[in-house]
């Protein structure tokens, strides 16, 4: 079974079009300066419409994690990582974190995490979190 993937809104686009090059794109509002995700045409603390999409480092942390042992059919079959890591602008993302063993002796709580981006179609590339190289 194929992985079922996000289908792009108009509020979204910014985002997917972002993956697809390789950025992880975010929002922020004009006035505060504060950054926010997932996107949305306005920021969820104060409701303005003022705001702007920008670049973000691709740093992270690991904040939470649970290790699922019974995957989805569309995810394989061995026990991976759903994780919260905390970007370095501030917002928090629900992703999986790859490229390091699925133990909770390699999934070390506020170890430093970089994005990288795995393509699954021709328009969706999802952002994946692996451990940071030194």
């Amino acid at each position: 079974m194929a992985r079922i993937l996000p289908e792009p809104t108009p509020e979204t686009q910014h985002f997917w079009d972002g993956a697809a090059r390789g950025e992880l794109l975010l929002q922020r509002n004009k006035a505060t300066g504060e950054a926010y995700f997932p996107p949305r045409p306005f920021c969820p603390k104060t409701g303005s419409r003022d705001v702007e999409v920008f670049k973000a480092s691709g740093k992270a942390v690991l904040w939470s994690y649970v290790i699922n042992h019974r995957p989805r059919p569309d995810m394989g079959t061995e026990p991976y990582a759903i994780a919260v890591v905390k970007l370095e602008e501030g917002p928090t993302m629900m992703t999986n974190i790859v490229n390091c063993p699925q133990t909770p002796e390699a999934l070390v709580l506020d170890m430093p995490l970089e994005v990288v981006f795995e393509k699954f179609s021709d328009t969706i590339s999802l952002p994946f979190f692996q451990p940071a190289k030194s």
